[in-house]
């Protein structure tokens, strides 16, 4: 008896050379499902959000040896480490949601900060990364420039589970995006896609300063969206997203212009060290508007997010 195979690979789908399909493309996620979108998704992760939350400025109560400047300086490098390794989005906020937890519970001396922040991008990068692509922990204590060891990295990463209880699923931002972009009123030519990577951008710039531990992550999702909505010179819907969620207006208005007074500042930053910044700042490309009034309905500083290198 003949046993004969009926399936058709088509030309897109094979690999070059030859190569299988599977080996050319590598691990791919799973595609959206309509059912994680439904109003009891956004209200589970709504409630479950508080669990999480650093709720206490640890620098003032815990730590005694670090300092927020030692944090960001940690947090640039694993997000770093993250973009030229081209991992998921929800990777490096994962991390650093798991390295505030951590910073709340236990102290640490400045020795150890990078340590812990290596073994929280290889949590991180295990339960978010699909297949098999989470971030290797040889080449994670390459990165380091061998300061540490492996020996060190799997010990840490032992301690870091414990302390957080082994309760590592965590809610970050990146989980609020596709649940609050569905239920916005946006305009059927605007390309929600594009808004979502805006926001992406804007919370891993977040995550890195320890003025945003405090907000929830829905706040953080809420003002990411907002500000790359009002970037591309749309509506924020900052009422809207308040009545999905329930949170203060005047707490999301808060949480919006400082987003925007980050990414401001960081234009102003790279056009500063940039080859002719000067000439780049009055071609046009992104000029500061005149100061205004604070209110609900108009932030100071509208976020051009065009001039953001995404």
């Amino acid at each position: 008896m003949d046993l004969l195979c009926e399936e058709r690979v088509s030309p897109s789908s094979a690999g070059s050379a030859g190569e299988p399909a599977a080996a050319a493309m590598g691990p791919r996620a799973a595609g959206c499902d309509p059912v994680l979108l439904r109003r009891r998704v956004l209200d589970n992760l709504l409630r479950a959000e508080e669990r999480y939350a650093v709720t206490a400025n640890y620098f003032a109560t815990l730590q005694t040896e670090i300092t927020p400047h030692m944090r960001r300086l940690v947090a640039e490098w694993m997000l770093e480490v993250c973009e030229d390794q081209s991992c998921q989005e929800e990777v490096f906020p994962l991390a650093m949601s798991y390295l505030d937890r951590f910073l709340s519970t236990c102290a640490v001396g400045k020795s150890q900060l990078q340590l812990l922040g290596t073994a929280c991008l290889l949590l991180a990068s295990k339960l978010r990364e699909p297949g098999s692509r989470g971030l290797p922990a040889d080449l994670l204590v390459f990165y380091t420039a061998n300061s540490i060891t492996l020996s060190d990295l799997c010990s840490w990463e032992l301690l870091v589970l414990s302390k957080l209880k082994w309760d590592v699923a965590g809610v970050t931002a990146h989980d609020f995006l596709p649940l609050l972009l569905a239920r916005l009123p946006l305009p059927a030519l605007v390309n929600t896609d594009m808004v979502q990577r805006h926001a992406q951008t804007f919370i891993a710039l977040a995550a890195r300063d320890y003025e945003f531990t405090l907000y929830s992550a829905s706040t953080l999702a809420c003002c990411s969206i907002a500000a790359a909505l009002r970037g591309l010179c749309m509506d924020g819907h900052l009422p809207r997203l308040r009545d999905l969620t329930g949170i203060d207006l005047d707490c999301l208005q808060t949480c919006l212009e400082q987003i925007e007074e980050m990414v401001q500042v960081m234009i102003e930053e790279r056009v500063a060290t940039a080859p002719n910044g000067q000439a780049r700042a009055a071609s046009g490309g992104w000029t500061p508007p005149p100061a205004q009034p604070k209110t609900h309905n108009s932030a100071a500083t509208p976020t051009d997010v065009r001039d953001v290198h995404f």
